[in-house]
């Protein structure tokens, strides 16, 4: 992967799709029901879909596509089209839209 992606900047930016489209494969694989480690799981799953969404869009903006070979067309598709998500934070989160809704860890 390191010499595709030194090859030119549009290699580089497959590469990148290709590694959060790993990650997401590989994390979407590993699901657990130990809550705390679903929340971290969870997290690193929606840091990989705004990192894909930013390297397809980077592509398209240099005439550039991405094809999936991980996950379907389907889900690609639903991520790369869909806004950036924001995080959500273990500890004393307290925006307007985290009050009714603090996640699974709420420390104060």
């Amino acid at each position: 992967m390191v010499a595709q992606g030194s090859a030119s900047l549009v290699e580089a930016l497959q590469v990148g799709a290709l590694i959060e489209e790993l990650d997401i494969a590989d994390l979407r694989a590993r699901a657990s029901t130990a809550p705390d480690v679903q929340f971290v799981f969870d997290n690193l799953e929606r840091g990989s879909r705004n990192h894909l969404r930013a390297f397809v869009r980077q592509l398209n903006s240099r005439g550039a596509t991405y094809a999936p070979s991980h996950l379907s067309r389907a889900d690609f598709d639903a991520i790369v089209t869909s806004p950036m998500e924001r995080g959500r934070s273990a500890v004393g989160d307290r925006s307007p839209d985290r009050e009714s809704n603090p996640g699974p860890f709420h420390y104060e």
